[in-house]
Parts: structure tokens; sequence; C-alpha cells
């Protein structure tokens, strides 16, 4: 897809807007401070809880909707100001930590659980591939981001999150640039106008972009920005129903 059909941005947090001590980049926050300048709404689509994606929206000054919990919650701040949809059930994540517990796996759940309303979400102190063995049966979802081990509903993700948050203001994910570095975010590079992932990706998630770049983290987000063309070809008409 050419630059000028390229409305959005729709990014990763950890990893991406990140260097590699997970703290955000100045970098990165300069590159999405001129993308929404330019009209360019920024979306966030990340494995956090949504306080804490809400803070980072609020603080960065992001225009976009926000997808939080790896797709299990969209807020949207200008079409719904007072709404948090929630869009998987937690009752599958919820049954699978009671298995992986009753397993004796040395499992361990992340602080910022006490927050979630759709997954659950596990300190990456066992493989993934052995909580995925131990769930074999069960009809759940397991995404590792890098980071953390996800435990979701089946069919959830943050794919078909970001398909509802675009079809809000009028946009869809062929216009999009996406941009990601877990395997979480492998569906939505796949299925984007113009999907970046960096050397510091998972092998999935470099697989799966049309774009790696040659530098990694938030030097990544930004090199993958300026070579998608996206902010030298912004139209005020960029801005959807902003």
């Amino acid at each position: 897809m050419s630059p000028a059909h390229l409305r959005v941005v729709v990014t990763d947090v950890d990893g991406t807007l990140t260097n590699r001590a997970r703290l955000l980049d100045p970098v990165a926050i300069r590159e999405v401070h001129a993308l929404e300048a330019a009209g360019i709404p920024v979306l966030l689509a990340t494995g956090n809880a949504l306080p804490i994606a809400l803070a980072l929206q609020r603080s960065l000054g992001l225009s976009g909707p926000i997808i939080a919990e790896n797709g299990g919650l969209l807020y949207d701040p200008v079409l719904a100001p007072d709404r948090v949809v929630r869009l998987a059930d937690p009752r599958p994540a919820r049954a699978a930590y009671r298995r992986l517990r009753a397993s004796g796996l040395p499992v361990r759940r992340l602080l910022t659980d006490r927050w979630r309303e759709c997954e659950v979400v596990l300190e990456p102190t066992v493989a993934p591939s052995a909580v995925r063995r131990c769930l074999r049966g069960l009809p759940v979802q397991v995404e590792f981001s890098g980071y953390a081990i996800h435990l979701m509903a089946p069919g959830s993700g943050k794919l078909p999150a970001l398909e509802s948050a675009l079809a809000g203001r009028g946009w869809t994910v062929d216009e999009a640039v996406v941009l990601g570095d877990g395997d979480n975010d492998v569906a939505m590079l796949r299925a984007a106008g113009l999907g970046v992932s960096f050397p510091n990706g998972s092998r999935r998630a470099r697989s799966a972009a049309t774009l790696v770049t040659r530098a990694s983290f938030a030097a990544g987000f930004v090199e993958g920005i300026r070579r998608s063309g996206i902010r030298t070809a912004a139209r005020p008409a960029a801005q959807g129903s902003v």
C-alpha cells in the first residue's frame, strides 16, 4: 500500500516504544508527537492493563483508541469517553490458571493482574511451551508477548479488537501502520497495510512483518514510521472522525 493510503498508526508498547530496559524512549515520544501534530492518530494496542495504557495515552497526548489486555478491552475516549468495551470472557483464563496451579507448575501472576478484567497474565517463570502442554484440551488461548504469558479466551487477541476499534472511526486495518515485537502482535502485523517489526522482535513477529527495521526497540519504531512515509504523506483527512 502506498503511503498516501495509510491513515493511522497502531503500536505496541513494551519493546516498541521503549528501550532495552523497558523505559519509554524520548525518541519514540518525539515521533508520536510529530505524528499527532501531522493529524495522524496513534492507537495503543498493548498487553498492559487498561489503567497503564490509559495513563500512557493521556501522558503522550494520543488521539486514537486503546486496546488493552491483548484485545480483551477496548476504550475509545472520543466516541465513548465513559464506556469500556469488554471483548473477551475472563472465565476460560481463570479456569486455565486454576489448572496450572493444581499442576504444581511454579506460575505466578503479574502484579497488574489485580486490574485485569479479561485475562490472566503470568510472569515468565516457566516456558510458554510448558504452560501450553499443561493446558492442552482446555478452551484457552496462550500468547507470549516476550515479557509475560497471557491466558485468554479462544478467538480473542489484538487483531479482532483492532478491527473493532478502527471500524468505529471509519478506518480499516489495511490503512494502518502496525508496529510490534511479540508473538501477540503477529496477527495484526500480517493484516496491516504495513506491518513493522524489529531485530529485537520474536521470530514470528519478524516473519509476519512487511518491514523489519535495522534499528531495535524505540529506534526501530522511529525508523519504521519514517520508512513508511505516513507522516510526509499526511493529509488533513487523515484524522478520520477524531
